[in-house]
């Protein structure tokens, strides 16, 4: 490893990358349980697949931007490390897959060559901050919320707050009212507002898909600007805090702001203020609010193209920019999978003929931006060339789908199988449908709907089924009516049949041509949805239903050729018994030694909440020696205090141990509060180590 870590110019990366070495090193020695690896290395985007021995990488690109260099470099990494693929997420990202675990250190660094990082891209940490990809060019944006995208994912990367909760966090910024970032779905979710000629936004809390979806309650109508990132963090706290941490399937956000009320909770947060890093923070917008700066150069001459074609192309997959004389270019990418060689080509043209730039979207495709009118026709010639000039972008044609089977460990049907089979349908037999933005198909792969399938206008999930005889067949439940209405309200579909996979493309046929026979004039996918009724569809798709009438080909996924098993991939193994508590001890120890290089560093807000970190999993070993269960750190602080000093089991400086650990809420993060807070939690460890090291001698005699 020695070779490349001279090269991150960054210490903070440098320390990252060489941690994940040495992580790694360990838990191949099984000094480290493969739990607490599995930790460490998913906030490193390093990711299990369904294949054993080999890694999903995730690359985290803050609301989908890439330059021409970034994307060379990504290209040159998935050549080295990976398969030469790339695979664009619902979240912005780019994953690869196939990837060997110690070699991913050195993939990172390489990276970082760049500015691109893996950091918190998998984990439970704050995940990629979304934005609508047309931020900044959408002609109907109240000012570009870029810079805000921006702020918050630099502000709360390595933030103390959000390193270790109890399950992931997500955010994202609208551009505008049509709310195309998804904002109801979100943690905590953004539209840009003005008010009195003021920046602010509409800020909505609690939101969600997976198996339980909630749509997210309104926190803010709005909030200035100078608010956002002090809300964001005052959020994350109490999430930290109070979010379930043992039951893994109720550990989200909304859950929280489910059990005890959004009041309860914005008062939780109200009591955070004293102790935030900061009261405002001022977000610097200068670097997006300058001139774009698009290449000066000679217009190719393009000959022998067909304009009728070109024509089509501009009309449905060409963007006007707000920015006069420019545009965007879409590029629908099937199932978000593209190779390293058309990322090369594609690099080159941003970098010679437009301004650099491009965005990854929310449905997996990809946003050319600043390109001048005159270079269309050149762009249209080359992008024929790369196959990218499909038909359809965001449109019905335009499937969402998430890996499934492919590569994910909870992939119960092939999702990506039947997304290349739906798009077949729909543009051999529906190409009216190219140019209907109205409705979306979605696909995901089981319940946690990494496809967004329960937001669709028409989902899929990927589930089995079992006949009478026992066999097992891949099967996909049909979903109707949800969708984006704008200002941060939506609406999730519903439940309507499930049936074996074989038969989704005919029941998509039956609904589509029911859809077309049956509306009224001029009415949408929803009107027509809701006038229906859900029973509407689910008495005309019931005879597609019945498993008694299977045929061999049933039994065989969408692109595979083998029978189906349904089967959940395996994770690694530690190989050796470690002890936990001494584990959860060291690792709470750790926390201070970070609090200490944050307080060196000056950064009295970071290492008052490491040393409050350093308290909990403290007090959790403690706890967890007894054998007693925790579910969130309030948990924890209250059961310690119950444990061991209401009994004088312990003693310690304060009253009790949420006295102690609470100063947190009642000091602003000073220096002077930095260093009697750490102080305290030596004493504090002190305590419980030698409380530990009496237990142990008791076993043992």
């Amino acid at each position: 490893m020695q070779s490349f870590r001279t090269e991150i110019e960054n210490p903070i990366v440098e320390r990252d990358i060489i941690e994940l070495e040495k992580k790694i090193r360990l838990f191949k020695e099984g000094r480290i349980d493969e739990e607490r690896f599995r930790s460490l290395r998913l906030a490193r985007g390093v990711y299990g697949q369904r294949q054993q021995g080999v890694q999903m990488i995730r690359i985290k690109l803050p609301y989908g931007k890439v330059t021409g260099d970034q994307l060379l470099r990504i290209a040159d990494v998935s050549d080295e490390f990976s398969t030469g693929r790339l695979h664009i997420t619902t979240r912005q990202d780019i994953q690869i897959h196939y990837v060997s675990l110690e070699r991913t250190p050195e993939l990172w660094t390489q990276l970082e060559q760049d500015d691109v990082t893996l950091r918190e891209a998998c984990g439970n940490t704050v995940r990629n901050v979304t934005a609508s990809a047309s931020s900044g060019i959408d002609p109907e944006e109240p000012f570009d919320v870029s810079p805000y995208a921006h702020a918050v994912f630099q502000y709360f990367l390595r933030n103390p707050v959000c390193q270790e909760m109890g399950r992931k966090f997500k955010m994202s910024f609208s551009s505008s009212d049509n709310d195309t970032a998804l904002s109801y779905i979100h943690d905590l979710g953004f539209i840009p507002k003005v008010k009195d000629n003021e920046r602010g936004f509409k800020v909505l809390l609690g939101g969600g898909l997976g198996s339980q979806p909630r749509h997210a309650d309104v926190l803010y109508e709005f909030l200035p600007e100078n608010k956002l990132i002090p809300v964001t963090e005052g959020v994350l706290r109490i999430f930290d805090r109070h979010g379930e941490r043992a039951k893994r399937l109720k550990a989200r956000m909304k859950f929280l702001v489910k059990d005890i009320g959004l009041d309860a909770f914005v008062s939780l947060v109200d009591e955070e203020v004293q102790a935030l890093s900061v009261q405002t923070y001022d977000i610097d917008t200068s670097e997006f609010d300058s001139d774009i700066q698009t290449t000066n150069v000679e217009v190719p001459i393009v000959r022998n193209y067909n304009a009728e074609a070109f024509e089509t192309w501009k009309r449905l997959n060409v963007l006007p920019q707000k920015q006069s004389g420019l545009f965007a270019i879409g590029i629908k990418v099937k199932l978000g999978d593209f190779s390293t060689e058309k990322a090369r080509k594609l690099a080159a043209l941003i970098k010679t003929y437009a301004a650099n730039e491009m965005r990854f979207t929310l449905r997996q495709n990809i946003l050319l931006r600043h390109v001048k009118e005159e270079l269309l026709p050149f762009f249209f010639q080359e992008l024929s060339k790369l196959e990218f000039t499909e038909l359809g972008f965001n449109s019905t044609l335009d499937i969402t789908a998430c890996p499934g089977t492919d590569t994910c460990n909870l992939g119960i049907a092939s999702s990506t199988g039947l997304a290349l089979e739906l798009e077949r349908v729909l543009q051999t037999e529906y190409p009216q449908f190219v140019s209907n933005q109205d409705i979306t198909i979605k696909i995901s792969g089981c319940m946690n709907a990494c496809g967004q399938h329960n937001m669709a206008h028409i989902g899929f999930q990927g589930m089995s089924i079992r006949t009478k005889d026992r066999r097992v067949a891949p099967a996909v439940q049909v979903l109707l009516g949800g969708g984006v209405l704008g200002n941060g309200e939506g609406r999730f579909a519903d439940k309507v049949i499930k049936l074996p996979s074989k038969r989704g493309p005919e029941a998509l046929r039956q609904i589509l041509d029911d859809f077309e026979a049956n509306s009224q004039f001029d009415e949408d996918f929803l009107s027509y949805y809701d006038r229906q009724g859900q029973k509407y569809f689910y008495d005309f798709l019931v005879p597609l239903s019945d498993a008694e009438n299977l045929t061999d080909s049933d039994f065989i996924d969408w692109g595979n050729t083998k029978q189906y098993i349904q089967a959940v991939g395996v994770g690694e193994c530690a190989g050796v018994v470690i002890d936990l508590v001494q584990t959860l001890m060291l690792e709470a120890k750790e926390k201070l030694d970070l609090a200490k290089d944050s307080f060196e560093d000056q950064k009295w807000s970071d290492a008052i909440y490491h040393t409050y970190t350093s308290f909990v999993n403290g007090a959790k070993a403690l706890l967890t020696s007894e054998n007693i269960k925790t579910n969130t750190q309030a948990n924890i602080i209250q059961l310690f205090d119950e444990t061991f000093v209401a009994n004088n089991a312990l003693e310690l400086s304060k009253e009790s141990f949420a006295d102690l650990v609470y100063q947190i809420k009642r000091q602003e993060p000073t220096k002077e509060f930095a260093e009697s807070y750490a102080e305290d939690a030596i004493s504090f460890f002190n305590t419980i180590e030698t409380f530990r090291q009496n237990q142990l001698n008791y076993e043992a005699s």
